[in-house]
């Protein structure tokens, strides 16, 4: 999902007007704090844990699909997609993300589906906690709240219902913290 302003102000995200305000808001700090553009897409909210920006803690999401284990992946064969750098056991394994991203990213960026789920961020996960659910990968902070997943169906409608409002937490947080970044010019 996409953040585009547009005449007077207006912001479209979906297809939905998001309103006059703040579309003005996005232009000015358009303006002032030009990392302010993309911390507002949303789709590239990807859990990367307290530093840095590794994604799954280096663990290769293809692996889950096509070794059905979580593995250990390797800088060797990093791709860098949505802001994070994503690492591969294999160069295959990486061709086959970089091919088509979507059908091997975790869902909700990585971050644990389970907290989702009640409408909460949890930014440390559990990269062996994990369950592949109608061809969707989810990851968890455990692996008791991985098995709760898949044992219980309205966890992953609940995580699909909350994800938005979840999103604008992150963006929420990621926003503050660019707001009180330094200026270095």
């Amino acid at each position: 999902m996409s953040y585009h302003v547009q005449k007077y102000g207006h912001v479209r995200k979906s297809g939905k007007r998001v309103g006059a305000a703040v579309g003005a808001a996005v232009m000015l700090l358009s303006f002032l704090q030009p990392p302010f553009i993309q911390v507002m897409a949303a789709e590239e909210l990807v859990n990367t844990g307290y530093f840095g920006d590794v994604a799954i803690k280096g663990y290769d999401p293809v692996a889950y699909f096509t070794e059905n284990q979580a593995v250990e992946g390797s800088e060797t064969y990093s791709h860098h997609w949505l802001g994070a750098t994503w690492y591969f056991a294999s160069a295959r394994n990486r061709d086959l993300f970089k091919g088509d991203p979507s059908k091997y990213a975790p869902q909700y960026g990585g971050y644990c589906a389970d907290g989702v789920s009640f409408g909460t961020v949890t930014t440390n996960i559990d990269p062996k906690a994990w369950r592949i659910i109608d061809g969707k990968l989810y990851l968890s902070y455990d692996p008791g709240a991985a098995e709760g997943m898949e044992k219980n169906p309205t966890k992953v409608t609940d995580s699909k219902k909350h994800w938005s409002e979840v999103q604008q937490t992150l963006i929420s947080e990621k926003m503050h913290t660019v707001w009180q970044q330094p200026d270095t010019k």
